[in-house]
């Protein structure tokens, strides 16, 4: 159920902070040429609304894809997007950073990927009191209610999803797996890993898992790692992985050792060139996510919220489907023809 809440206007001393201006170098300032996203200024006039958006890196495809979206979204409603990012996937103190940035620079609404599901947790309380609507996108904080409302993937069920098909399609062999998971302390990388174990079957201390790995969601970390792993053994059939990025890391190393064959890689994201890797044979199955649609849902309620006070709450799946050209009896799933028309990047 929404709330509703005033918009406060915020008034602030002029000095400027060394932070701010580090940032200004890695910020994406996207400015409506439309008009109508404003709200009524302190002098009785109006103002266009400006959304932050701080999403974990500025390169993965899952979040250009995202910029571009919130972007397009800013601009259909006359509203201006400042886009602002981590280094790397993991890199807390530059997410802080940007968010005190916009913090400073008077937006309406805050919509941030959160790296680390505490780490944000003193800048996004700060956004709050000063009166910045502030929405998660992509992954949860912890505590979810940190943030005023979610716009995401049900994590877990994408994670139990990639589990159960990858465990169908090993059918009656017993289970050699490798899990390649994101990166240490992340609310994704979590939950995307619990829920393979539930759907795959198995515990966190089962003897199956015959190694695992942090990758930051990196390629060529997860490429590294794979090979390493399959220096210890080569007795693997199986391959959980965090997103499409590690999934590629890990095809590569599997198939120099000529394991491809033996192996079931399963993954998470629904990049248009996840999807091709799956129709090509690379790894047997992708569950899509829709980063397009969190930016969208962000961006209207920032937009909503400056004109009208109205703010969003709780949690919003934005949606998971699975992708496979060899699908298996229990699990719903679409070919790679279905995912190639609405795969996103």
């Amino acid at each position: 159920m929404a709330h509703h809440h005033t918009v406060r206007k915020r008034s602030r001393p002029g000095r400027r902070r060394p932070w701010a201006a580090l940032l200004l170098a890695g910020t994406v300032l996207l400015a409506a040429a439309c008009g109508g996203g404003e709200d009524s200024g302190e002098d009785g006039g109006t103002r266009k609304v400006t959304i932050g958006l701080v999403t974990k890196t500025e390169t993965n495809p899952f979040f250009v894809t995202m910029r571009k979206a919130a972007a397009d979204a800013a601009e259909r409603s006359g509203a201006e997007l400042i886009a602002l990012a981590g280094k790397f996937d993991g890199d807390n103190e530059g997410q802080v950073a940007a968010m005190e940035s916009l913090i400073a620079r008077d937006v309406q609404g805050i919509l941030i990927t959160p790296s680390n599901t505490t780490g944000v947790l003193g800048a996004i309380a700060e956004a709050r009191r000063q009166g910045i609507l502030v929405i998660a996108l992509d992954s949860a904080t912890d505590p979810e209610d940190a943030v005023d409302a979610t716009y995401a993937t049900d994590n877990f069920k994408a994670g139990r999803l990639q589990g159960a098909y990858v465990r169908a399609v090993l059918g009656d062999r017993a289970p050699e797996l490798i899990m390649l998971d994101g990166t240490e302390g992340s609310s994704v990388s979590r939950q995307r890993h619990d829920g393979f174990l539930e759907g795959f079957g198995i515990d966190d201390d089962s003897p199956a898992i015959r190694g695992r790995a942090n990758t930051n969601g990196d390629r060529n970390l997860a490429q590294t790692a794979t090979e390493n792993l399959l220096q210890r053994t080569t007795d693997v059939n199986s391959v959980y992985t965090i997103n499409e990025p590690v999934a590629d890391g890990a095809s590569t190393a599997i198939a120099a050792r000529d394991l491809t064959r033996q192996v079931t890689i399963g993954t998470i994201d629904g990049g248009c060139d996840g999807v091709r890797a799956v129709k090509a044979g690379k790894y047997a199955a992708t569950v899509m996510q829709f980063p397009v649609r969190m930016a969208e849902r962000g961006v209207a309620a920032v937009t909503e919220f400056a004109r009208s006070g109205k703010k969003p709450s709780g949690f919003t799946d934005t949606g998971t489907e699975l992708i496979t050209d060899q699908p298996v009896r229990g699990l719903a799933s679409h070919d790679t023809a279905w995912g190639l028309q609405r795969c996103w990047g």
